[in-house]
């Protein structure tokens, strides 16, 4: 686990960014998530914040504090986050932004990364009136989870049964979400085997049940909780399973395919809410926004190296293919 803040800079002038003057020194920003370093969000949130104008070092830094799949460490990184000094807050993922909202009721939290519902798990009051310390970006997981199936289904038209590994004591995990899925499973005719972990020995050892030629894998929800989507993505090469993500940074890394919004493009579009909360607008009164920027990747290369074809319909359908 490491905790930096990039280009630390000093007493610098006053810079006017966007008709406003910005304080003497940078705004800090503290990412934080549960992975194993930055993630595709924090990536574009740098990208998006130097598209408006801003300039890293001297006008913003970004301090990252990630607990690699431990949930439970999420509290002791977002204090240790504040106690650096953090003028924002910036949670990737629904249980990064749950520990961040019971941390600080006056700190501004932008969350953003595989949260569908932040009503429903409770980060905002209403969508268009987010209301106390937060708001943010959602990507549309719950209502993409059901269509992520269909497009696996599609792919693979052999499919027989998909395994779905998660956390069953994770935010993004609701029963509502679960019952989605299991509604859409239903209609497109497939099993979905629900393998509820809770550890990295558990979700090792559900994979352990996958029958090779008639089962396909998805990692449950946004969540790096026991570092389920490691163990999942792991499967792919040691198993030789065929395995479907909810994004387009797993099958870069290994993974047959994914479905889900475009990471980078969230952190980006969560740049524009911390610049309206630079210039003085209260969290409680931004909007969440949706990334509806929708991607269906597949790896061609893994499909080979796994032995299986994928049907010329979901080819068609892809916006991505990597050869």
């Amino acid at each position: 686990m490491t905790l930096w803040f990039s280009l630390l800079a000093l007493l610098l002038a006053i810079v006017p960014v966007g008709g406003r003057a910005l304080a003497a020194e940078p705004v800090k920003i503290g990412a934080l998530n549960e992975g194993w370093g930055p993630t595709p969000a924090t990536a574009g949130l740098r990208e998006g914040l130097k598209a408006l104008g801003y300039r890293e070092g001297e006008q913003f830094v970004i301090g990252v504090r990630f607990t690699q799949g431990d949930s439970k460490s999420l509290p002791t990184a977002v204090r240790e986050l504040l106690q650096a000094g953090s003028d924002i807050l910036f949670a990737s993922g629904t249980n990064p932004a749950k520990a961040a909202q019971a941390a600080t009721t006056t700190v501004p939290i932008v969350f953003t990364e595989a949260i569908s519902d932040p009503v429903l798990v409770g980060l905002v009051k209403s969508i268009a009136h987010p209301g106390g310390n937060i708001t943010g970006v959602t990507d549309l997981q719950d209502e993409l989870g059901p269509k992520r199936l269909e497009l696996f289904k599609e792919m693979l038209p052999g499919l027989k049964r998909i395994i779905l590994v998660y956390d069953p004591d994770g935010a993004d995990q609701a029963e509502p979400i679960l019952r989605r899925q299991r509604t859409a499973a239903r209609q497109l005719g497939i099993t979905l085997v629900e393998r509820p972990v809770r550890s990295e020995a558990e979700a090792r050892s559900a994979i352990g049940t996958v029958r090779k030629g008639e089962d396909g894998l998805i990692s449950g929800g946004g969540s790096m909780s026991f570092n389920i989507p490691g163990v999942v993505l792991d499967a792919t090469t040691q198993h030789r399973i065929p395995t479907m993500f909810n994004a387009a940074f797993f099958p870069e890394r290994g993974a047959l395919a994914s479905y889900g919004p475009d990471l980078t493009e969230s952190g980006r579009q969560a740049a524009r809410l911390v610049d309206k909360i630079i210039k003085g607008q209260r969290p409680s009164t931004i909007p969440v926004e949706a990334n509806s920027r929708i991607e269906f990747v597949i790896n061609l290369k893994v499909a080979k190296a796994l032995g299986v074809s994928i049907a010329p319909a979901a080819l068609h359908r892809a916006t991505r293919i990597i050869e």
